[in-house]
């Protein structure tokens, strides 16, 4: 199955679905089509005349540029998700999407495509952290069950 992370610059989540054999729907898949893409001339730029139309396709023109440009990049992997990993509060080294806005979009497309979600909050102590991987690996194996 596609899972959605998010954070989705979450190196620990991507892992964690990758080792429970599931593909993590990630940021960085987007960006690196971005800077490997042949068409584009100008990075840091790297936009094509469709991005802008993603990002409207979630918000409207008077919301800051930067959630548009954020929500154009995770249109593909909203658009494919077939289920999510939501972490919430996390540590800016854990992966930090630096804008409350799109977290708060986000957060909400993602509840409003009615797929299987964990929500978790991020862990405060190493107790919490062992019990954040269980509940993560217990959603991923169930998801595994579910398709047989």
């Amino acid at each position: 199955m596609k899972v959605f992370i998010y954070p989705t610059n979450s190196l620990v989540l991507s892992d964690l679905v990758e080792r429970f054999g599931h593909e993590p729907l990630a940021i960085m898949q987007e960006i690196g089509k971005k800077v490997r893409t042949q068409s584009l001339d100008s990075p840091p730029i790297n936009i094509t005349p469709e991005d802008p139309k993603l990002g409207l396709k979630y918000a409207a023109v008077e919301v800051p540029s930067g959630v548009r440009g954020r929500m154009s990049l995770f249109d593909p992997l909203i658009s494919n998700a077939d289920a999510a990993i939501v972490v919430h509060d996390p540590a800016p080294s854990f992966g930090c999407m630096g804008c409350a806005r799109t977290n708060e979009l986000v957060n909400f497309l993602i509840r409003a495509k009615k797929i299987p979600l964990l929500e978790l909050d991020y862990p405060s102590s190493e107790d919490d952290a062992k019990e954040f991987v269980y509940k993560i690996s217990r959603f991923l194996k169930s998801l595994t069950e579910g398709k047989k």
